[in-house]
């Protein structure tokens, strides 16, 4: 759920993340069917291992 990952983000909120997307910045997300937009475990997790500091790329 998209509000579950805003939480774990820091709180940001709804309007900055979608400001993240227009450059793809923010995590890769699913659209359904009825336009609400999901984001799975796997991706939010890999998307801040990326971002972690001090992580040897």
């Amino acid at each position: 759920m998209l509000a579950r990952a805003l939480d774990e983000l820091g709180g940001i909120s709804r309007r900055t993340f979608y400001r993240w997307r227009e450059p793809r910045i923010a995590p890769a997300c699913i659209r359904l069917p009825n336009g609400e937009l999901r984001v799975r475990r796997d991706v939010l997790n890999d998307w801040l291992e990326e971002r972690a500091e001090g992580v040897a790329s």
